[in-house]
């Protein structure tokens, strides 16, 4: 499928029934594969649980509902530069920057930014993992590109360039293109880490 790293936001209405989900309600989100991608439900706990579904969910997690909130003040550490660069990554769906793109939401899940909700095993033998936003809900479904330890290092150090903005997506992807990185994402999925 070509939209591994797609983003989707968390609905503020039920999916199944069409009602507003309220603050600190529980609630069960499930992505449904289709041939165009994947489609998102976030619904009552009660209305997923009555059924009435022809499909089963390719995944499915509980939660608790928070409402969206704007907030007035911004971090000065760069925790919400790395989501908008993840966001940017993941629009991109460039299969070239699938190493950075796996590491920085790595990254993000150890800053307790994203959490990791589902992982997929695919036929060949690779991994798509699902993180979902703690914050906003948006649910990121990332190809796991097995990268082997010894490689980590570079493709950490090509995410700090870009959030440093010492390098743009431009030099991140022609350096993958001329081999700085594309080729031992594939060997990564040889070994496995």
């Amino acid at each position: 499928m070509s939209q591994d790293w797609n983003i989707k936001s968390r609905g503020r209405v039920c999916s199944l029934c069409g009602v507003a989900l309220e603050d600190g309600a529980r609630i069960v989100s499930a992505l449904k594969e289709t041939g165009a991608g994947y489609e998102r439900f976030d619904c009552h706990e009660s209305c997923w649980n009555a059924g009435g579904r022809d499909w089963e969910p390719y995944s499915q997690w509980d939660g608790v509902f928070s409402a969206p909130v704007r907030e007035e003040k911004k971090e000065p550490v760069k925790k919400e530069d790395a989501g908008e660069l993840l966001r940017k990554l993941a629009a991109l769906d460039d299969p070239a920057l699938g190493n950075v793109v796996y590491v920085l939401a790595v990254m993000l899940e150890r800053s307790k930014i994203l959490v990791e909700r589902d992982v997929k095993p695919l036929g060949d033998g690779s991994l798509r993992r699902i993180y979902e936003d703690r914050k906003n809900g948006d649910t990121f479904v990332i190809l796991d590109p097995r990268i082997r330890l010894e490689e980590i290092g570079p493709v950490q150090q090509q995410v700090v360039s870009l959030l440093s903005g010492a390098s743009t997506l431009g030099e991140i992807g022609e350096r993958e293109d001329a081999g700085g990185g594309a080729e031992a994402g594939s060997a990564g999925k040889e070994e496995g880490t």
